[in-house]
């Protein structure tokens, strides 16, 4: 096996752990247990499944690390095209990676708030509930100003999968546009609420076809193996 295709299962390896574990701490976790707005019913969902809670902690930071090995591997498979290019996604993910690390300390004090006796003692019950709710919406929004570097990163990521000649060009386009919907997203969730839970389903949907179909070709496909050079037989005479 080539040492391109090598790369290319390593780089769709991690990038399906950090699909997964993002899915899981975002998808089925937190949207599960935290209610914007609602700090009393998201101390309580903390505290019932506090468990989980944990659980999904953990899978941020499992994800952002492989994140981040992501984008290592990728550049390594990938800077033949454009070396520019490729060190620009490389900063777009550490950058993103840094933001989301970061703001898990604003999940985990949610957690320590929400299930500690110290702070509700002190604080009273509401007290207690209403921070724990400023932590897991302050977490939210800090998860929202990384989407901003985890859409950039699929901009050059997109250019060098359609300049590569290794992958369908479908597969580039998707994730050029996928950076843009991510972008639309979150300067909508800012700007207009209201606006983006309308919208919101409609311009993630080509980052997320393109990013699991890119998964799937690095994974089932690869990269294709440069044949041998011929050799050369000397003229017998």
């Amino acid at each position: 096996m080539s040492s391109e295709r090598t790369l290319a299962r390593v780089a769709g390896s991690l990038y399906l752990v950090v699909a997964v574990g993002g899915g899981f701490a975002e998808l089925l976790v937190r949207s599960s247990i935290v209610e914007p707005g609602n700090a009393a019913a998201t101390a309580d969902n903390i505290r019932a499944s506090a468990t989980l809670f944990r659980a999904g902690f953990v899978a941020d930071l499992v994800q952002a690390t492989c994140f981040l090995f992501t984008a290592m591997a990728l550049y390594l498979l990938l800077r033949h095209v454009d070396e520019l290019v490729a060190r620009a996604m490389v900063v777009f993910v550490a950058v993103s990676v840094a933001i989301i690390c970061l703001n898990l300390l604003h999940q985990w004090a949610a957690l320590q708030v929400a299930t500690g006796d110290g702070l509700a003692a002190a604080l009273g019950p509401a007290g207690s509930d209403a921070l724990t709710g400023l932590f897991a919406d302050m977490h939210r929004d800090g998860y929202l100003i990384a989407q901003l570097f985890f859409g950039l990163w699929l901009l050059p990521l997109g250019y060098l999968v359609l300049r590569s000649g290794w992958f369908p060009k479908v597969l580039g386009v998707l994730l050029i546009v996928g950076c843009f919907g991510y972008l639309v997203d979150l300067f909508a969730q800012f700007l207009a609420p209201g606006v983006a839970e309308v919208i919101e389903p409609f311009v993630v949907a080509p980052a997320a076809v393109g990013e699991l179909s890119f998964i799937a070709w690095l994974l089932v496909k690869g990269v294709p193996v440069a044949e041998p050079a011929p050799r050369v037989q000397a003229l017998a005479g």
